[in-house]
């Protein structure tokens, strides 16, 4: 995810860097923000805002060991799996918000798509990072039918 001279136009690492930063000065502050942002598209003016899933978000991340959520911001967003995805043969179910904040569908499932060899690609228009948790009536039955065929 993070932009370098293979990945042009990904997001500047300064974001990440900041995301790590915020994770060492309060992680509890942390693990709300995401989920009460733009994980969900909690920070979008037309939002049904749940509170009980920013909490249960909260209740993982705090779960989880500091020093990994550390480690992860940094593999999640500077790993390249270019060459991974290319020798996947077997079909692959790309799923995509197009409006996650989180992981933009544009450097992420678009490129995805592009790079298996035998993908289907389904972009839902308006849909977060956390699609799967906000609009399951929708995402379950795709999933299903996906795996049916």
């Amino acid at each position: 995810m993070v932009q370098t001279e293979n990945n042009p136009e990904g997001l500047p690492k300064a974001l990440f860097d900041d995301f790590q930063k915020q994770l060492l000065a309060n992680r509890a502050q942390f693990y709300y923000d995401v989920p009460a942002g733009p994980f969900y598209g909690f920070n979008r003016p037309d939002a049904k805002v749940s509170e009980p899933v920013i909490q249960n978000w909260w209740q993982q991340g705090m779960m989880g060991a500091a020093k990994a959520h550390y480690d992860g911001i940094a593999a999640f967003s500077q790993t390249d799996f270019t060459e991974d995805l290319k020798k996947i043969t077997v079909p692959v179910l790309v799923m995509h918000g197009s409006g996650d904040q989180v992981v933009p569908f544009e450097i992420s499932g678009k490129r995805s798509a592009q790079l298996l060899q035998n993908s289907t690609l389904k972009v839902y228009p308006g849909y977060s990072h956390g699609m799967l948790t906000i609009n399951p009536e929708v995402i379950n039955p795709d999933l299903l039918a996906f795996i049916q065929n």
